[in-house]
């Protein structure tokens, strides 16, 4: 177990982590991997307020983890629950009460709150010791509900959480509320500039760029694996990439309605001016001050480009248009990137952009069905997309699939 001093500087440690993190997404998997840590718990959730409900967010069970095959994640369903009394988070972030249970199979029944042993049963797993906090800002508003679940020992037995630590958790717990705010007004400023483009181009959903977002992020994460990333590095990257290709096809705000809408295919012309997005894209981010920028101009201008050198927009200066010196192709054109020209981040996102594309439904066409969809995907690897990151689309498929059903397709 840790020493006091050792907890107090493990919370300055865990403060700055948190702090690092802009997306929501992956700032809510290090505060909860951060606040285990601290408490030695074995499992957790975190339920984020949405009007006066609480939905469920993400989770971890390192129980649960160690039983899937090496590189796998835990796949779980969102759900939401009413913020009342009857649940042991809903009474926790009404009443704005910190919850510690011993043991949640043996709970005072004089209590109005009540344990769902559902979860137990269906995953073979043992709640006992439950610690809820609620996130609150520095207002008071409330922002969700931190749950940790089966403090441990240095034995690894499961024990009550210390009452001496409720504390310190409510400053991590105030800590990461302050965070949540901050990077849902950055997720919130980042589908204001998609839902510009989504007045030019109905494809361009805010659910439509979550999927792709969060599929790259599952790609790269298995991709980086198997090239021997370390962890840390893998952690640097994921933040900014999440971020960066939810904006890919923000460029297309310069394209005409005219292109953009046309119901037939396009002429040559127009098609070249359609080119014109990924560039266009890059410009936005022309100024570049933090690695998020750099990315999201990589992506912007290289999410189009295809392994065997037949993409678009090749090797160009962004801010021209015009070829860059050496890399001048047929008819004045820039020559296409080819395999490793093209940089991981942007062959990331063509996998995961094009995946969505027939996983949608359009109004010239239904969604592929799954078969189709993989068989095609396959085809592809060699010539549209780099083979290594295919191995790693479908070594991650269940992944892949959990994100389909946190962000559903829209229907026509």
């Amino acid at each position: 177990m840790l020493s006091e001093r050792e907890k107090i500087d493990l919370i300055a440690q865990i403060t700055l982590d948190i702090n690092k993190a802009k997306d929501i997404d992956i700032l809510l998997e290090r505060i909860l991997t951060n606040v285990r840590k601290f408490s030695n718990a074995d499992a957790g959730s975190i339920y984020l307020k949405e009007g006066d409900e609480l939905k469920f967010s993400y989770t971890q069970n390192e129980t649960l983890q160690q039983r899937l095959d090496r590189g796998k994640k835990l796949i779980f369903n969102t759900f939401s629950i009413p913020i009342d009394e009857n649940s042991i988070a809903g009474y926790a972030a009404k009443e704005r009460k910190v919850l510690n249970i011993p043991d949640v199979y043996k709970m005072n029944n004089g209590q109005p709150y009540t344990w769902d042993s559902h979860f137990d049963i269906l995953s073979d797993y043992r709640t006992r010791s439950m610690l809820t906090v609620p996130m609150t800002d520095q207002r008071g508003d409330l922002l969700g509900v931190m749950q940790v679940i089966n403090a441990r020992d240095d034995q690894g037995e499961v024990i009550p959480f210390p009452r001496s630590d409720e504390p310190l958790i409510q400053h991590l717990a105030m800590t990461a509320a302050l965070s949540v705010d901050r990077a849902q007004m950055t997720r919130d400023i980042i589908l204001r500039m998609i839902s510009m483009a989504e007045l030019r181009d109905p494809k361009e959903t805010s659910s439509h760029v979550n999927r792709v977002a969060a599929y790259s992020v599952e790609l790269f994460e298995e991709w980086a694996r198997r090239q021997g990333w370390a962890s840390e590095q893998i952690e640097r990257q994921k933040d900014s990439l999440r971020m960066a290709a939810m904006l890919h096809d923000v460029g297309k705000i310069a394209i005409t309605d005219l292109i953009l809408r046309k119901p037939s295919p396009l002429t040559k012309d127009e098609f070249e001016i359609m080119k014109s997005h990924t560039y266009v894209g890059a410009c936005l981010f022309k100024n570049v001050r933090s690695g998020f920028e750099e990315l999201a101009a990589e992506v912007a201008l290289n999410h189009h480009e295809k392994w065997d050198g037949t993409g678009y927009p090749g090797h160009i200066d962004p801010l021209t248009g015009k070829p860059l010196p050496g890399f001048e192709g047929k008819n004045g054109h820039p020559r296409p990137k080819k395999g490793n020209e093209i940089p991981i981040f942007g062959r990331i996102v063509a996998v995961a952009d094009v995946y969505d594309a027939l996983c949608s439904p359009r109004s010239y066409k239904e969604p592929w069905n799954e078969s189709r969809i993989l068989e095609e995907m396959s085809s592809l690897s060699g010539t549209h997309f780099d083979p290594e990151v295919v191995d790693a689309f479908f070594s991650c498929l269940d992944g892949i699939r959990f994100v389909a059903k946190r962000y559903p397709y829209e229907n026509l």
